[in-house]
């Protein structure tokens, strides 16, 4: 009797494991996406802002640690709180989960323009991560009062 329950639980276990395969998202790793980008016209000749929304639908968490534009001499991140801004080195991308830069929070600030965008043109914007490849986005030049309609 014993013998005919070793093949029943083997398989009962195989199918367990199979089905656990099956459920895990990308083994604990980051899969970012970038979206919802955007640069309103800038009104200074050598500043500008930029919002975008980095998606992680990996089950590992991930930093934004460095941000790039040709457009720019520097691109800097700031966070926004209670009115005050702070630059800062890097932002987390939680597993499952987004990071948000939009206006009037969370921001990215591009510093020392070589040209002003003008309304129509894009920004390409390269994303660096610490522990993911990085991301190009191209970023849309919007008008200066551009308010998207999905509150990013």
């Amino acid at each position: 009797m014993r013998r005919s329950l070793l093949p029943a639980a083997l398989a009962a276990l195989a199918g367990a494991l199979a089905l656990t395969g099956c459920g895990s998202d990308s083994g604990g790793r980051p899969e970012l996406s970038a979206g919802a980008a955007y640069m309103p016209q800038p009104v200074s000749a050598d500043m500008a802002a930029g919002f975008l929304t980095v998606t992680n639908k990996g089950g590992g968490a991930d930093e934004l640690t460095s941000v790039t534009s040709d457009i720019a001499g520097e691109v800097t991140m700031h966070s926004t709180s209670g009115g005050a801004m702070t630059e800062k080195t890097s932002f987390a991308v939680p597993a499952h989960g987004r990071l948000v830069f939009r206006s009037g929070a969370d921001h990215l600030m591009f510093e020392g323009l070589k040209r002003k965008p003008r309304e129509g043109q894009r920004v390409t914007v390269r994303l660096g991560f610490a522990h993911s490849k990085p991301l190009t986005v191209e970023m849309p030049v919007r008008s200066a009062t551009y308010i998207p309609s999905t509150g990013n």
